[in-house]
């Protein structure tokens, strides 16, 4: 039945393959924003995103944002954690510099907690980015 297939319309499976650049480019990226970006030499792509992430990071802590420690209790505060860790270097930062400590009792607060949850989020979307770009799944 293969004989009457033209040669054209045969595909071979693709491999799947990682380069090294395929697994440095979303763990560096994930540590540092945009850097995975950089290192696939996408400058504006990069620099939209640090700026991006650090603002939102930044102003949620303005904001008197908390930043979520591990934990095994509250559904919402794992949850949290899991959005403020995709931040990578922010989120180490913050726990050393003790930053995000604080209760949230206002709506500011409230407001900026979310800041800091989705900046670690919007990391991770980038890191995932920059995974696709190096396996060649994306431009």
């Amino acid at each position: 039945m293969a004989d009457n297939i033209p040669a054209q319309d045969l595909v071979k499976p693709q491999e799947d393959v990682l380069s090294p650049m395929a697994v440095a480019a979303p763990l560096v990226g994930w540590l540092i924003p945009g850097a995975g970006h950089f290192l696939l030499k996408r400058w504006g792509r990069g620099t939209l995103l640090l700026i991006s992430v650090l603002a939102m990071f930044f102003i949620g802590l303005w904001m008197d944002g908390k930043i979520y420690n591990a934990n095994t209790g509250d559904v919402l505060d794992m949850l949290g954690f899991v959005g403020d860790i995709g931040g990578g270097i922010l989120y180490i930062a913050g726990r050393m510099m003790d930053w995000g400590h604080g209760m949230v009792n206002m709506a500011t607060a409230d407001y900026g907690t979310k800041f800091i949850i989705v900046a670690g989020l919007l990391n991770v979307i980038a890191a995932v980015d920059a995974h696709h770009i190096a396996i060649g799944k994306k431009q």
